[in-house]
C-alpha cells in the first residue's frame, strides 16, 4: 500500500496526521480510540476477537499486528487464526464467538442483524456491554480503515513490548 499523505521526514505518521494535520478532529478521534482501551469492561478474549475480526476485514497491517495487553496478559499467538475460524473453532466460548460474529456482521452486513442474532447477544451480554462492544467495533472499523486507506498502516511501527 502506498502512503497517500505526505509525512515530513522524521515525523511519526499517526501523531502527525491525527494531531498536526487536523488537530481538532484528530484529538477527538484519538481520545475516543484511547477510551475504548482504557475504559473497557469487556474480557480480553472477546475484546480481541472483535478487534482482530475488524482488523482482518479492514486489512489494516498495523491493527493486524497489534495485540491488546491487559494486566500483563495477551491472547495466545494463534488467536488470530481462531478469529478467522470463529464459526468452527473450539478455542472460543460463546461470548468470544459472538464478539467475532458481531464484528463481522457489523462491518459487512449490519442490516442483516436479525432477531435470532440479538436473542443470542442478549443471552450472553448485558445491554451496557452490547453498547460498549458496538462503540468499540465502530472505533476500530472507522480508524482502521482510515489508517489503511491513507496508507498509514504501511509506515506505522508497533511500540516495543
Amino acid at each position: 500500500m502506498t502512503l497517500r499523505i505526505d509525512i515530513p521526514d522524521g515525523a511519526d505518521p499517526i501523531p502527525y496526521v491525527w494531531g498536526e494535520m487536523v488537530p481538532q478532529i484528530g484529538a477527538a478521534a484519538s481520545n475516543f480510540s484511547l477510551a475504548v482501551y482504557a475504559h473497557t469492561t469487556l474480557g480480553l478474549r472477546e475484546f480481541e476477537a472483535a478487534r482482530l475480526r475488524i482488523a482482518q476485514i479492514n486489512g489494516c497491517a498495523f491493527c493486524l499486528d497489534w495485540r491488546t495487553e491487559r494486566d500483563g496478559k495477551m491472547v495466545e499467538d494463534d488467536f488470530p487464526e481462531s478469529v478467522t475460524a470463529w464459526r468452527t473453532t473450539d478455542a472460543f466460548d460463546e461470548r468470544t464467538r459472538l464478539a467475532a460474529e458481531y464484528a463481522e456482521r457489523y462491518a459487512l452486513d449490519h442490516h442483516g442483524l436479525d432477531e435470532d442474532f440479538w436473542s443470542r447477544m442478549t443471552a450472553h451480554y448485558s445491554q451496557a456491554e452490547i453498547v460498549e462492544l458496538t462503540m468499540s467495533i465502530g472505533s476500530w472499523l472507522a480508524f482502521g480503515r482510515l489508517n489503511h486507506v491513507l496508507g498509514l498502516d504501511s509506515v506505522c511501527v508497533l511500540p516495543q513490548r
